[in-house]
């Protein structure tokens, strides 16, 4: 089978040939699955690892809507947090308006379509491994790389999965059957970090270095994963560290880092244009395509949070919060850890305050350049009295970049889910928690002084006659940007836990991570019921609503699931028991 240059690329070519027909389409095999001879070659093994590949954008389940099984997860990771408002008007997409009032709901279909695809995804990776046990004319090296890919995907989506609910089941090739419905109905009777470990360390006992297909997993990738899968066990429900986790996720932390194949690119800004995709900092990422002819690769789950005005004109959601705009002010260029919300950074007015630049870079905001294509003003939004003034930004392509497939939203701009900057701040998290206080400030000073490097601020932009005309202010940015280093030794453990936490928030904000780190961290309902009370004061909407500790950090599993486990008369499935 030809080599491809890039994973995604071949995922278009497959819709294609889906639409194929011809005079005997009465007894060809049914669109969507394999028949047993073509999984017995090698391209039939790779075409359904490619299938498996695809469900990383989720687009690869029919029926649903793209934005309901985002691996961006703006919907789950984004909305319910302190970053992120629905956006664009009341009555657009009610089902994430509960999701954003914490009223988290079995029957709520994004729930739903998010367990469809990510599970779909785990049936894709059993496929293959399975297949493999009969598979003819590949070499025995080839058929133990696939076998790690498929492993380091099955790992990433039930990872997925056990972000979003307390007991998911995991499903793995010891009972799966591609002929048997039933054998997939296991119960959710037992923890799966695991089992999540253990398809991650297997994968990354095997994966090279490098890939020279982008889009393939490394043995970077799959360690770094690990490290993640263990973060998320570093603190309890109560928000005690597990120190025994931290310890383990440290060494490998530990390796990446020494190893030397990464580093912090110069510009921050670099992490979210089209034209600087898979650079120095990725370890992985989600890859995208499009072209004149196709957009069926393309980040169509995050197609509707783009503007509501030209050139998108849809559709408003994915709105940022005033919560998370006053969090880059600074005070003597740091964070203001303790009362960044006590006093709003101002939209009606020019706002002259010092602010940390990453701002810019994450929200779009009234008086300031977006992206290049023109400045900023209430008009990008749908319903300004609904969610405000200001809007997401990061995942927006640039406008060299724009236009490419028909519809300007839909790009080729990648998911970064795994970059250095993560592996810095989360080795910071865990030297903390093991006392490393100045390891962990050293750390942290790595992530600042990148974006305090003047080449990626956002520069003034001057309106012109026509409302898409600007012009630059040479050497001059568009804000009193102020951001230094902590150059005082960290002495306080609880100080030093809230700058790291805080410069999470700053350096990810918008991309989806923000709840599941709440929520990992064990202090959701004291962080999210905080901000209630202050953005409700903005957005009335807000009014009276409230996040359920012990409950609201997971959603339920979808009532559809359920139902649809049951075996001998009884579901195989259980109810989180918080519902």
């Amino acid at each position: 089978m030809k080599r491809i240059k890039t994973i995604i690329s071949v995922f278009a070519s497959l819709g294609f040939l889906a639409l194929g027909c011809n005079d005997e389409f009465l007894t060809r095999e049914p669109q969507g699955q394999f028949s047993t001879n073509s999984l017995n070659s090698e391209e039939g093994i790779e075409g359904i690892l490619i299938g498996a590949y695809k469900m990383l954008n989720g687009l690869g389940l029919d029926g649903q809507a793209p934005w309901n099984n985002d691996v961006q997860n703006w919907v789950f990771g984004g909305i319910p947090s302190d970053d992120a408002l629905k956006g664009t008007d009341a009555g657009d997409q009610p089902e994430q308006s509960f999701i954003e009032a914490y009223d988290f709901q079995s029957f709520n279909g994004h729930i739903t379509n998010k367990w469809r695809g990510l599970y779909k995804g785990v049936a894709r990776t059993n496929d293959v491994i399975t297949s493999l046990e009969n598979a003819e004319s590949i070499s025995e090296d080839r058929k133990i790389q696939i076998n790690a890919e498929a492993r380091f995907l099955r790992g990433f989506f039930h990872f997925e999965a056990r972000k979003m609910w307390r007991m998911p089941p995991y499903i793995g090739d010891d009972v799966y059957d591609i002929n048997d419905v039933e054998s997939t109905k296991v119960p959710n009777d037992r923890e799966i970090w695991p089992l999540i470990e253990a398809d991650f360390a297997a994968a990354a006992d095997v994966l090279p270095d490098s890939q020279t297909d982008l889009g393939r997993p490394t043995r970077w990738a799959a360690l770094a994963f690990l490290a993640k899968a263990k973060m998320y066990q570093g603190w309890g429900s109560d928000g005690a560290a597990n120190i025994s986790k931290l310890q383990e996720a440290k060494a490998i932390l530990d390796e990446i880092v020494n190893s030397g194949q990464f580093m912090l690119v110069d510009d921050f800004e670099e992490n979210f244009l089209v034209a600087t995709r898979n650079n120095a900092e990725s370890i992985f990422e989600i890859q995208y395509a499009i072209s004149s002819s196709n957009d069926q690769a393309s980040n169509q789950g995050i197609g509707l949070a783009h503007p509501y005005t030209d050139p998108w004109g849809c559709c408003g959601f994915y709105q940022v919060s005033q919560n998370l705009v006053n969090a880059y002010k600074t005070e003597n260029g740091l964070p203001q850890l303790d009362n960044f919300d006590a006093n709003d950074v101002t939209w009606e007015t020019e706002y002259t305050g010092p602010l940390d630049p990453r701002l810019d870079h994450t929200v779009g905001r009234p008086g300031i350049l977006y992206k290049g294509f023109k400045i900023y003003q209430t008009d990008f939004v749908r319903d300004l009295s609904y969610a405000g003034p200001y809007f997401s930004k990061k995942h927006v392509a640039e406008p060299e970049a724009f236009g490419v497939g028909g519809w300007g939203n839909l790009s080729a701009n990648n998911y970064r889910i795994m970059r250095y900057s993560m592996i810095l701040l989360w080795l910071a998290e865990a030297e903390v928690e093991l006392g490393n206080l100045e390891r962990a400030r050293e750390l942290v000073n790595q992530i600042r002084s990148r974006a305090a490097n003047p080449v990626g601020f956002v520069p003034k932009a001057i309106q012109g006659a026509d409302r898409n005309d600007y012009t630059i202010v040479e050497g001059e940015a568009a804000a009193n940007y102020d951001i230094a280093t902590y150059d005082t030794p960290w002495t306080d453990q609880d100080m030093a836990r809230k700058a790291v936490r805080f410069e999470s928030r700053l350096e990810f904000a918008m991309e989806g991570h923000r709840f599941f780190d709440l929520q990992r961290w064990g202090v959701a309902a004291e962080v999210l019921n905080a901000y209630l009370a202050s953005e409700s004061e903005h957005r009335t909407y807000l009014e009276g609503k409230s996040f359920t500790a012990n409950k609201n950090e997971y959603y339920p599993i979808p009532i559809e699931a359920i139902d649809r486990s049951y075996l001998n008369g009884e579901p195989t499935l259980t109810q989180d028991p918080a519902y």
